[in-house]
């Protein structure tokens, strides 16, 4: 589906507004390619084709290469209205539009050479960092087999995390790779998040210039490169945000399709389902823990991003509390879906059924690592009952 005046579009710069208006358009879309993306497992081609047409991929790009520079909580409200169609999908936008913020940070030099000879290009990542570079004259040879990075069938360039061996430290870094220098392992075998294309990639002693490597300690203290206030957005905390998006998003989607599935059911002595008590009880408690989710993950965000348009810096507590807090709205998700499902009976199980997916994915997308509930609350905790300050 893509927008008629697309090209015109990408010329100028988006809204809030824009962008989720052309991310609502395209929920329907996303929800009748959910099957086939999961067949395939990865992201349709027509699916990345629509993000960039509509300009969906360019919401925290910088300004200088055609980006809009909209804030994170954009980024998220975008990827959760997607993810109401598919969270596989909604995933590889989300991922692929946090790249973006990711590149910025590399030398301008690195992203001059993906921007500047392609504003569309297409970034995954791998986060572990598993891969080893050995320094040689102007940057390192580089080996690794990087897991998880989703959505890299469609993507032009790679970045890989691992540790520099030099003879007196090791150096944790980010490099930047063409997709020519490396290989895709088919290994996304999955139970959820099955279109999201999350394979490994494998990269066998390939030379990386000195240009695209990111040193990763150098980074968290490094001014950013460019004035808006999303490239000011710390990393590791409140930006779970993004992941929790998804699960939202993805029970939003779950609870549409429960109401239209629910709706027509009759019980084997053929009263209607939809007139009892207990399911409008938990309908309506599953609406508002979903409600509570959204709010709850976006608020602290939000007020972080204005901090950050009046120059302000983001205290620890602050920053521990939006983790916490999206943390915990993927856990109502889960309880929300969870507690419809089993109402939902066993038709719902057919896997021509919507809702067996959704319920699938909203799982695998909770069990993200930045989306554990425990340590996130242990370390928010921690940190109040310790008094350790700002």
């Amino acid at each position: 589906m893509r927008m008629e005046n697309a090209a015109g579009a990408l010329a100028g710069r988006l809204t809030r507004e824009d962008v989720l208006r052309r991310a609502e358009a395209l929920v329907p879309v996303l929800l009748e390619r959910a099957p086939a993306a999961e067949k395939m497992r990865r992201c349709p081609d027509e699916t990345v084709a629509d993000y960039v047409a509509n300009g969906l991929l360019r919401l925290c790009m910088p300004a200088r290469y055609g980006g809009y520079e909209l804030g994170y909580d954009v980024l998220c409200e975008v990827s959760q209205t997607l993810a109401r169609g598919c969270g596989s999908q909604a995933w590889v936008h989300m991922v692929f539009t946090d790249n973006a913020l990711k590149l910025a940070s590399f030398t301008p030099q690195a992203q001059e050479e993906v921007w500047g000879k392609n504003p569309n290009a297409k970034l995954s990542n791998a986060v572990a960092p598993v891969g080893k570079g050995q320094p040689v004259e102007g940057g390192v040879r580089w080996s690794g087999r990087h897991a998880f990075s989703s959505g890299v069938d469609h993507a032009d360039w790679v970045m890989a995390t691992g540790y520099i061996e030099h003879a007196d430290r090791r150096q944790l870094c980010s490099v930047l790779v063409p997709k020519s220098d490396i290989t895709i392992i088919d290994d996304w075998h999955v139970a959820g998040l099955a279109g999201s294309g999350s394979k490994t990639f494998e990269i066998k002693d390939a030379f990386v210039p000195a240009h695209r490597i990111l040193d990763k300690e150098v980074e968290e203290g490094a001014p950013p490169q460019y004035a808006a206030p999303v490239f000011k957005l710390p990393r590791g905390g409140v930006s779970a945000a993004s992941f929790s998006a998804v699960v939202v998003g993805i029970a939003e989607g779950f609870l549409d399709q429960y109401i239209k599935y629910t709706g027509p059911r009759k019980s084997r002595v053929t009263v209607a389902i939809a007139d009892q008590m207990g399911t409008q009880i938990g309908m309506g408690l599953a609406a508002s823990e979903l409600e509570a989710a959204a709010q709850m993950y976006l608020t602290p965000l939000r007020e972080i991003m204005l901090a950050l348009e009046r120059g302000e810096r983001v205290s620890k507590p602050e920053n521990l509390r939006g983790k916490r807090n999206a943390a915990y709205a993927a856990q109502l998700s889960i309880a929300a879906v969870q507690r419809l499902f089993n109402a939902a009976g066993g038709r719902a199980l057919y896997l021509d059924s919507p809702l067996q997916r959704m319920f699938r994915d909203c799982h695998a997308a909770a069990a993200h690592h930045s989306l554990m509930w425990d340590s996130a609350a242990a370390a928010y905790g921690r940190h109040v009952l310790r008094g350790e300050g700002a």
